[in-house]
């Protein structure tokens, strides 16, 4: 190779030597950044946005002194109007005590029912019930 950069008039110098002295600081790099952008993110607390603030909410009315319905449900529309007034769990027991109530959380088999003899209910953060269907 020294022939040919003398051959064109090109005057030849030697390469410096290009080891590395510390070759495995190249390797170490990466994984110490990536350690160190984990623990600086780690100290981030709280949600990436502002949250809004919750509506002013309204009280449902509360459901006036049913007479307990005893048996099945027959009568769907007096029950979605009960339903509809948004009852707790001790007032729909008192309500229709017949009728076996079943709450989010609670274990149950899902065998299907065409009697309207049990009701999967549907609850709000306070704990009354918003909806549901028979099963």
């Amino acid at each position: 190779m020294a022939w040919l950069a003398t051959y064109r008039g090109l005057p030849y110098t030697a390469a410096a030597p290009t080891a590395n002295p510390y070759p495995m600081r190249r390797f170490l790099l990466l994984p110490l950044c990536s350690a160190l952008a984990l623990l600086a993110s780690c100290g981030n607390k709280g949600p990436l946005y502002m949250p809004k603030a919750a509506p002013a909410t309204v009280a449902p009315a509360k459901p006036a002194a049913v007479a307990p319905v005893h048996g099945f449900v027959t009568d769907l529309k007096a029950f979605n109007a009960f339903i509809a007034t948004h009852p707790t769990p001790a007032q729909f027991r008192a309500a229709y005590p017949d009728v076996l109530l079943v709450l989010p959380g609670d274990v149950s088999t899902r065998e299907l029912r065409t009697n309207n003899s049990r009701y999967f209910a549907e609850q709000d953060k306070d704990g009354r019930i918003t909806g549901g269907k028979f099963l």
